[in-house]
């Protein structure tokens, strides 16, 4: 018997409130793809205000950067009174340090961007700032789930819960995607998302020889591209991110499969694959489509969105088939038959 919303650990309120600064999480990691998708990162070249104003005119790539900075005030604001909320009303410690400490991610995330922007777009900085976004993006998943009767439900059972027989794939493919992410902010702030401008073949070969041959192939093909020419390091870079997407798919074939032989009846588990899956297959297709499309921004956007999308699931999913306690998890090893 499930527990009804009206029981979460501090109600409703904060149940639903908490969902909600995960919503806008992910809508704000979908804008500041777009700030990056469309070339507008330094639109607006002063920082924090904007033209020495709070309201710019919103016209071309201003109305992506201010966007941005609007949106991130907005979860800024919401991460501040989830974090007050918890502090005031949470009794366990440890979800009010989170709370804590996601308001200290998106401050220090806040200062990130600004730097980027007075600094004149540094890779390091750039890169560091889309990686702490998804970090934050977990941190909030994780204050939500706390929040839910889901979780209240396990707590209330009191029993000990056996290791799931997919823990440590879901843990693996947690590690996948998180990296995947880094390199996908690697490429895009270095801009290797076209150094290989054709698919399924790689510089005109299914093999990839990352040899003369291949680079003055890719050239040739984005010189057509009215492109300018890469380097073979950008080369490997993008080929690290098709690379480890194969991986990542290779691993959520394996927790099907396992969750298909264990899990059939067990549906809001079930369920959850099921929609990772999907997430997943839909993330290759715009992966593929952002190549073909050469890059077209609402396209790469969205790949950038869903690519959070599936790490938001994959922490749930996590969440879901961990045990509460420490002691009954065993997290670095597949558990034993």
């Amino acid at each position: 018997m499930t527990t009804p919303l009206s029981n979460c650990p501090n109600g409703i309120f904060l149940s639903l409130f908490s969902k909600l600064v995960c919503v806008s999480t992910l809508f704000l990691i979908f804008v500041g793809s777009l700030v990056t998708s469309t070339g507008s990162g330094l639109a607006v070249p002063d920082w924090p205000l904007s033209y020495g104003t709070l309201f710019p005119p919103m016209v071309g790539g201003i109305f992506y950067e201010h966007s941005h900075r609007m949106v991130a005030s907005l979860v800024g604001f919401l991460t501040l009174c989830l974090a007050v909320c918890l502090a005031r009303v949470e009794k366990r410690r440890w979800v009010k340090y989170l709370g804590f400490a996601a308001l200290a991610v998106v401050i220090l995330q806040g200062l990130l961007g600004g730097i980027t922007v007075l600094f004149l777009l540094p890779k390091p900085i750039s890169i560091s700032h889309g990686i702490l976004a998804q970090t934050f993006f977990i941190l909030t998943i994780i204050i939500a789930y706390s929040q839910s009767a889901e979780r209240l439900n396990r707590e209330i059972k009191g029993s000990p819960e056996p290791v799931s027989k997919i823990l440590w794939d879901c843990s693996i493919i947690f590690a996948l995607i998180y990296v995947q992410l880094i390199i996908g902010a690697i490429m895009r702030h270095t801009s290797s998302g076209l150094a290989i401008p054709d698919f399924p073949q790689m510089g005109g070969s299914f093999l990839p020889g990352f040899d003369e041959k291949m680079l003055i192939n890719i050239n040739w093909h984005r010189f057509q591209m009215n492109l300018p020419s890469v380097i073979m390091p950008q080369i490997m870079i993008h080929f690290g991110h098709r690379l480890w997407a194969g991986l990542i798919l290779i691993w959520v074939v394996v927790l099907t499969i396992k969750t298909f032989r264990y899990y059939t009846q067990e549906h809001q588990m079930f369920k959850t694959v099921l929609i990772l899956d999907a997430i997943i297959l839909i993330q290759v297709g715009l992966g593929i489509a952002t190549v073909l499309s050469e890059k077209f921004y609402t396209i790469t956007s969205a790949h950038v969105a869903t690519g959070a999308l599936a790490l938001g699931f994959i922490t749930f999913l996590l969440l879901r088939v961990s045990p509460l306690s420490i002691k009954n998890t065993a997290f670095c090893f597949p558990p034993t038959r």
